[in-house]
């Protein structure tokens, strides 16, 4: 009687352990047929899902589940990452396209025998004009690709911001008088800065060209002492803005006014964000009822 009572315990214990081994393999079953269904539809949410209470099966379900997660979010950055691109390539055509236009249409016109010479003369200077502006445009993309090169060295050291800031606004003096900007500069002494004195002008200088391409009457630009930063405000009226863009306005791809002639990719902002950020520094922009405000922050020298 005792041995048929040890039979039956067996017998029970190896039932149970044969059914529970069934229900694990029909569950990994069941997984794998999922996992197939997420291979061949990649662009649902669905997951992997376990009908068992194993807490290794579970668990080792949840790590597919968040490879899955990752992988999906890699997609998705990679194809964020190629619209960007597309988007920029567009605009860069659009940036190179738009100059040589008129350079070819301004060169076909001075073949023409019958302009006086005074017209000769008009059409040379815009030529040259656009030849500038095309040149500028190819300069930024340089600076572009040189920004996260390993080969750029930086030469961090004690600079005065605020006669950086007057002396390349005076480069300017004569683009301010012909847009009949009223160019306030706040001329108040600031602490020195620590920082590359050629990233400091390139900053300076996309700041300023970004107020001459939109500024409607006046250009502002302020210091404000911290307590280990000093904060250049700049400040130009404009037409109009979609604000809805501004916490963007430092992307590659974005325009400050998309539908507007002759609007330039926004590389001069995004360079002037990335220039500062690799210096220690923060850029910010907001838009404030008809002003746009870009405010640049350098570390203080110690």
């Amino acid at each position: 009687m005792y041995s048929w009572l040890i039979i039956l315990v067996l017998l029970f214990i190896l039932v149970v352990s044969v059914s529970m081994l069934l229900v694990l393999h029909w569950d990994i079953r069941s997984m794998t047929k999922q996992l197939e269904e997420i291979n061949e539809n990649f662009g649902t949410n669905e997951l992997v899902r376990t009908n068992t209470h194993n807490k290794n099966l579970a668990r080792f379900a949840a790590k597919i589940n968040q490879l899955i997660q990752l992988f999906k979010q890699n997609q998705q950055s990679v194809e964020r990452r190629e619209l960007e691109l597309k988007q920029e390539i567009t605009n860069i055509s659009h940036d190179l396209r738009t100059p040589l236009t008129s350079i070819k249409g301004f060169s076909e016109l001075l073949t023409d025998p019958s302009i006086t010479e005074a017209e000769r003369k008009e059409f040379l200077a815009i030529i040259e004009k656009k030849i500038d502006h095309l040149s500028m445009i190819v300069d930024l993309f340089y600076e572009l690709s040189q920004l996260n090169s390993s080969d750029k060295k930086w030469t961090m050291e004690k600079q005065f911001l605020n006669q950086i800031v007057v002396d390349t606004m005076l480069m300017f003096y004569e683009d301010f008088e012909k847009k009949q900007l009223k160019v306030t500069l706040d001329e108040g002494g600031v602490s020195p800065v620590l920082a590359d004195k050629k990233a400091i002008v390139r900053i300076i200088t996309n700041i300023i060209q970004n107020a001459l391409n939109y500024a409607k009457s006046y250009v502002m630009i302020s210091f404000e002492e911290e307590e280990k930063y000093i904060r250049l405000r700049a400040v130009n009226d404009v037409e109009e803005m979609n604000i809805t863009q501004i916490e963007q306005i430092f992307n590659r791809t974005v325009r400050l006014d998309p539908g507007r002639a002759g609007s330039q990719l926004g590389l001069g902002l995004h360079i002037v964000k990335e220039l500062i950020n690799k210096q220690g520094g923060e850029a910010a922009a907001e838009v404030r009822g008809n002003e746009f405000i870009i405010e640049v922050s350098f570390r203080k020298w110690n």
